[in-house]
């Protein structure tokens, strides 16, 4: 396909399977770690980060692309919103229709609350979906929430809020039970056991799955839930200002309908922010695995009413995004993929890291050798690393990669490769937003009352990097937190007036800082038209 050198690479790394099958390299030391981190990782490249200029988070450094839509202008002007006659008047408004959104309507629904759902897609158009490895508890008996604790406190360079990793961990299990009663078809053995498996950077086989459709199958069992409990669900509308009220509380969101571009208000005694990820404003030019609505709408809208931001500058690139064909570039390929025995190695087929390192040190390391060391194979657009495959069927026996990642046999098989003969080629792709609003441990924004975030718009959680199967949990564990909590404290709550002073106020601090710009946000979609000259 690509010529002599390509075939080269593919024959040396068919010749060194078996070898590699049974060599397992050290892990990285602390210190090694770090060095490649600081040499590799996107994360510490300055000059892809300016300071923000405006807000609660003045002075730190954020990448260009978010820095843009945090000092960009509102999309509205407030003296043309009739705030008077809401077109909604609800307990809890839950902005977002992914897995944290619904969880969060579900539970609020649970409590007696009147619930809303605004969605700028569809309900379950969200990165949910396109989670495919599992979900983390730990619930076997050689496992605690501790060791869970652990694990996840070390990965995310001990830097996750203690609070918020505690209760993620603690609530684990529970999360479990609750979806499995709910009907997600989760991997059993024959007598009922759940069967788990190892992740990176996890000391425990943890992980539960639905196959490599994880994200899918919990997605439709949310949905599901909350369709047929008749919560209302506003698709194809954004959210595009929250409302406060005279006393500074979160009570409500002005409405766009996308079609439209009616302009709608959104009464609320509460306000759940659970929309997802950033992927699609594709920092640094990386490619990335996220849906289509995934442009950090969430962070612009609780900072433009004064929510602090924690870790905005940490992303997740993960470390096996497709590389080839180019029809799939960027798409996501499940660490599960390496749990099941796959290894990365590069043209010459060598093994360059230990196969369950942590996300960000498999990213740089990847990088690394697709960098200065020129290790990398040539795929016509950039250079990738193998991901040996064939592997899989090796230690697991014939028809393990069809019975435990079907997805993955048919995204490539579509274009003609069958990954249970042939390796695949990988690159790090925009994952994660590890960053997001700064909550407590009730999932209440730490300086904005009566306004709740849920899911990947949440920061501090996981700390400065995310473990597999984490993210599936977080949306179910602060996602129905987040959904109580809401609905106990619209019970106690009186809206005051609403206002939208908080545009003026903004604008009046990016002209004091001298800020010109013409962009305004939340960005929303991302734009891929074509430009011409």
């Amino acid at each position: 396909m690509y010529g002599k050198e390509f075939e080269e690479s593919l024959k040396a790394v068919a010749a060194a399977r078996d070898a590699n099958i049974a060599y397992e390299p050290a892990r990285m030391t602390a210190k090694e770690k770090e060095d490649l981190l600081a040499a590799y990782h996107p994360d510490y490249k300055k000059s892809e980060f300016r300071e923000l200029r405006v807000g609660a988070n003045k002075g730190e450094a954020l990448p260009h692309e978010l820095c843009d839509m945090l000092e960009a202008k509102s999309r509205i002007k407030a003296e043309d919103i009739d705030l008077d006659h809401p077109t909604y008047d609800v307990d809890v408004l839950i902005i977002g229709g992914g897995g944290a959104g619904s969880s969060a309507a579900i539970e609020a629904d649970n409590a007696g609350a009147k619930v809303m759902i605004v969605t700028k897609l569809r309900i379950g158009d969200a990165n949910t979906m396109m989670a495919e490895g599992g979900i983390q508890a730990a619930d076997k008996p050689n496992d605690s929430p501790a060791i869970h604790f652990l694990d996840a406190y070390g990965g995310g360079h001990f830097a996750a809020k203690r609070d918020l990793l505690a209760k993620l961990v603690t609530s684990a299990p529970d999360a479990i039970l609750w979806l499995n009663k709910l009907g997600v078809e989760f991997d059993k053995a024959p007598d009922g056991t759940m069967i788990t498996t190892h992740g990176g950077g996890t000391s425990r086989k943890r992980m539960h799955a639905a196959k490599d459709y994880s994200g899918a199958e919990i997605m439709r069992t949310l949905r599901d839930e909350v369709l047929n409990r008749g919560i209302p669900v506003i698709e194809f509308t954004s959210a595009i200002e929250l409302i406060l009220d005279e006393n500074g509380k979160a009570a409500g969101a002005v409405l766009m309908n996308m079609e439209t571009k009616e302009i709608m208000v959104a009464r609320a005694k509460t306000v759940i922010i659970a929309t997802g990820g950033a992927g699609r404003m594709h920092y640094q030019g990386f490619p990335t695995s996220n849906h289509y609505g995934a442009t950090a709408d969430g962070l612009v809208l609780g900072y433009r009413v004064g929510a602090k931001l924690l870790y905005a500058d940490t992303l997740q690139y993960h470390p096996t995004g497709a590389a080839y064909p180019q029809q799939i570039f960027g798409a996501l390929v499940t660490e599960k993929v390496r749990s099941l025995g796959a290894k990365l190695v590069n043209r010459d087929g060598k093994v360059f890291m230990h196969p369950l390192e942590t996300r960000d040190v498999a990213a740089a390391s990847i990088i690394r050798e697709c960098s200065d060391h020129a290790e990398g194979v040539d795929t016509g657009d950039g250079l990738a690393v193998w991901l040996d495959t064939p592997m899989i069927e090796k230690i697991g026996g014939e028809g393990t990669i069809e019975k435990r990642i079907p997805a993955m046999m048919r995204m490539f098989a579509s274009f003609g490769i069958d990954i249970r003969k042939e390796p695949i080629l990988v690159y790090p792709t925009l994952h994660y937003q590890n960053g997001g609003l700064d909550i407590n441990v009730d999932g209440e924004t730490t300086n904005v009352k009566n306004l709740f975030v849920a899911g990947e718009a949440v920061g501090g959680i996981h700390g400065r990097n995310r473990l597999m199967g984490n993210s599936l949990l977080d949306i179910i564990v602060f996602g129905r937190s987040a959904g109580k909590n809401a609905a106990a404290k619209a019970k106690e709550t009186e809206v005051g007036k609403l206002t939208l002073s908080h545009i003026a106020k903004f604008d009046a601090e990016r002209d004091a800082a001298g800020i010109e710009t013409n962009l305004v946000s939340p960005k929303l979609l991302p734009d891929y038209a074509r430009k011409f000259n």
